[in-house]
């Protein structure tokens, strides 16, 4: 059973963060890395995209295995933007600056999940 649902809690997690960055932007502007080119809601609005078409792609049987795959690179895509979260963090009260902190280790566990949701759908 649990093989059964992993697959679909991880669409429901990436989806859940896609529309959290289109329907709520600010918040996720402040994450983009200042080095990356254009406007950081531009990043925004494409991660959560990505984010979207991940969930759908993992949800659905067929293409599980390469959109688990692709979600296991997104995750370790998006960890400078959770690093510079943490940094720029540093001077919020502590339980938000904890909260940024644990969103950099959060990364490692992600890739895995998805890497086996890939594994297992092989």
């Amino acid at each position: 059973m649990r093989r059964v649902r992993s697959p679909q809690l991880l669409a429901g997690l990436l989806a859940g963060a896609g529309l959290a960055h289109l329907l709520s932007p600010k918040p996720f502007d402040a994450m983009v890395p200042r080095l990356l080119p254009g406007p950081p809601r531009t990043w925004t609005y494409a991660s959560g995209a990505v984010e979207l078409a991940l969930a759908a792609g993992v949800a659905l049987p067929r293409t599980r295995v390469r959109a688990a795959s692709a979600a296991a690179a997104f995750f370790v895509a998006v960890a400078p933007a959770n690093a510079q979260m943490a940094l720029d963090w540093r001077g919020r009260p502590a339980p938000l600056r904890r909260a940024a902190q644990a969103r950099v280790p959060l990364q490692v566990p992600l890739v895995l999940w998805a890497r086996k949701v890939a594994r297992d759908a092989a």
